[in-house]
Parts: C-alpha cells; sequence; structure tokens
C-alpha cells in the first residue's frame, strides 16, 4: 500500500458515501440508469456540469483548451451478477471495521469514486497543461459497444487514459487482448458399428492438441507468450452415429507483439477446421516505459506490472494505463469488498499522479 500524504482527506468521505448509494442501487450490465444518474447528481450538486449517452457520462474540466492534450479518466460503473455463494446482501453497503462489503464495492466502484473524487479536486485548476475528461461508462462487464467505446467519437481527441480497476494502486503498463475463436471440425456421419463415416471428433481432437501445444515464435516483454485455451466442446446426436461435426470454442489471450489479424493467419495456417472469431475489437494494449504517465508513477514509487485481465482499455486506440485501490482477485467474488483505507489511499494516488504529470508540462 502507498504512503503517499493526502492533499484532500476531505474529499475522502465523500467519495465513499457515493461508493454506498452505488452499491445500494443495482447496476448489472445494461441497467446502469439509476447509477447513471447518482452519478450525475454527484457531479451537478458540486456545480460540474456533465453530459449523457445511453447510461454512459462525462464531463470536463471547467477551463478546457482544445489546444491543450486531453488526459481521460475513465471507470466503469456496472457490475456482474452476484453469484450463489453471497451470505450477505450484495446490494447493502455494510461497513465493519474499516471494511465496506457490496456487490460492486471492490470492481470497480473504490476506483471510480476514486477518480470522481480526484476530477473534482482538479476540476477549478487554471494552470493545468492538459485538460481532463472524467467518464464513467457502462457494459464494462460484458465488453459492451454500449460503454465507453459508444462516447469516443463524442469526447474528441484523447491523448491518454487512466483506467481504474483494482490493481492495489500498481500501475498496469500492459494488458492482454481477447479473442474467443469458434472452431468446427467437419467430418461425414456413419453408423458407429461399421468402418463408414469420417468422425469429425478425430478431427477436432487433432486441432485441438495444436491450440494446447503451438508457441508463438515472438514472446511480449511486458505481457509473455500469448495463451490459447479451449474451452468448450460439442459433438455427436446418439451413441451409434459417427458424428459429421464437432464444434469447440478457444479463448485466446493476446500480447502486444502481434496483432488480431496476424494471429488469426498463423492458426489458420496450421489448423484444418473452420474458425471464426465472435470479434478483434478487444485489443491487447501497452505503454512506453519513456511515457510521462509512467515516469510520474516511478518518480512516486508507484510499481509497474503487465495485467492478464482485461479492461476497457482493450478498446482505447491511444496510450493508457490501469491503475486503482482495491485487490484484483476480489472481484466478481462473494462478499466482494473494499478496504475504506484503500479509497483514502487511491484518491491520494491518482492525485499526485496527476499533479506529478503536470510537471512533464505536456504528453
Amino acid at each position: 500500500m502507498l504512503n503517499l500524504p493526502h492533499p484532500a482527506p476531505h474529499l475522502v468521505p465523500e467519495a465513499i458515501a457515493l461508493l454506498k448509494l452505488l452499491i445500494a442501487t443495482p447496476s448489472l450490465s445494461r441497467e446502469e440508469d439509476k447509477t447513471a444518474s447518482l452519478i450525475q447528481e454527484f457531479l451537478h450538486e458540486r456545480a460540474i456540469p456533465t453530459a449523457r449517452q445511453m447510461n454512459n457520462i462525462w464531463s470536463c474540466n471547467r477551463h478546457f483548451d482544445s489546444s491543450k492534450p486531453t488526459l481521460l479518466l475513465n471507470s466503469h460503473h456496472d457490475t456482474v451478477k452476484p453469484n450463489q455463494d453471497w451470505t450477505r446482501n450484495p446490494f447493502e453497503a455494510s461497513e465493519e471495521n474499516g471494511v465496506l462489503y457490496g456487490l460492486g464495492s471492490n470492481d470497480a466502484g473504490g476506483a471510480l469514486v476514486s477518480l470522481l473524487a480526484t476530477f473534482v479536486h482538479f476540476y477549478e485548476r487554471p494552470d493545468l497543461p492538459f485538460n481532463l475528461i472524467m467518464a464513467a461508462t457502462a457494459e464494462e462487464e460484458i465488453i459492451g459497444k454500449n460503454g465507453v467505446e459508444s462516447i469516443l467519437p463524442e469526447l474528441g481527441s484523447i491523448s491518454a487514459a487512466i483506467v481504474g480497476e483494482p490493481t492495489e494502486c500498481a500501475l498496469a503498463v500492459a494488458e492482454k487482448g481477447l479473442m474467443v475463436l469458434d472452431c468446427t471440425a467437419h467430418g461425414a456421419s456413419g453408423h458407429a458399428a461399421r468402418n463408414t463415416g469420417i468422425n469429425a471428433i478425430d478431427k477436432a481432437m487433432h486441432n485441438i492438441q495444436w491450440f494446447h501445444c503451438f508457441e508463438f515464435p515472438k514472446t511480449s516483454p511486458f505481457l509473455g507468450p500469448i495463451k490459447m485455451s479451449v474451452t468448450m466442446i460439442n459433438a455427436g446426436t446418439q451413441h451409434n452415429v459417427i458424428p459429421d461435426r464437432c464444434s469447440f470454442v478457444v479463448d485466446v489471450r493476446t500480447t502486444d507483439v502481434y496483432t488480431h489479424e496476424e494471429v488469426l493467419a498463423v492458426i489458420a495456417d496450421h489448423v484444418n477446421c473452420e474458425v471464426l472469431p465472435r470479434s478483434v475489437r478487444l485489443r491487447p494494449s501497452s505503454i512506453s516505459l519513456a511515457h510521462p504517465i509512467v515516469r510520474s508513477a516511478e518518480r512516486l514509487g508507484i510499481t509497474t506490472f503487465a495485467s492478464a485481465t482485461l479492461s476497457d482499455q482493450s478498446v482505447m486506440p491511444f496510450p493508457s494505463v490501469k491503475i486503482g485501490p482495491g485487490v484484483s482477485e476480489r472481484s466478481h467474488t462473494a462478499n466482494e469488498f473494499i478496504l475504506l483505507d484503500e479509497i483514502r489511499d487511491g484518491i491520494a494516488a491518482y492525485i499526485h499522479l496527476i499533479e506529478t504529470l503536470t510537471s512533464f508540462g505536456t504528453f
């Protein structure tokens, strides 16, 4: 945990109070309208105007100047569905001994309210060498197209972004991308008792073994190798019929040394089954270690790492980092929680990071 002096302690209780309201207001993906309104109200109460598109809320700093570069602050306010192992009410914000329980408290409520508090802190600053846009967005948990990706055309030119996710306030300088592949091996049906037909399962097994064993030649210095995992398989209609098709799903975690198109070309050269990507839009990301945001983090003693988990960085066509209070392993777990001290430290870390970034002048 960072031990930075807090430049705006009065913002901590305001952020915690907002997080409690958000927890108590169900905001499953595609159902975030009420939490979007709460976030708007939080900013309006502080005389900060907002824009809204569907369930996405954003605001620009008061002294926005189009001649300056723009830094996007972004986190999401949708949540996954609570799983059956919850023993608490997931929509009740319960505080016990400095711990705040509730669905979305850790992922990514703590980061969201910390970024909102940070934006409030800088909103009136006339001397910033860059603009700030705060965007609280929807559908991150389902990688939906009506989240941050849908509003990027409305935000104008973005030079870089800070994405709020639970990272224990370490700075993710790279993040793996994702492709989900629907694969189908084709054979010919026949009677299982006779030597007829072509078993599609046999053909699929050969391809599945390739996905399991193949290693791409290039390895990312940040993210390591590409990882391919067969996660679902389906074939056959009854025990005595040779199946004429076998379908399987491959989860591909991509890195910054290959484009998705290059990965697909390599796969096509090695397998003899149909391969259809569901999407190529969730791309890996990385940022230069010489970027002022990374250098600002280093000055503050913030550690850097590469992230295997996906976030809204995957749809951002500009340099971005991921950082925030909370612990990634708590996300999507029963009785999710965040420490109140983590929120305090998250606000301090964001403010110090942006303040240090101002010393670089531009980026």
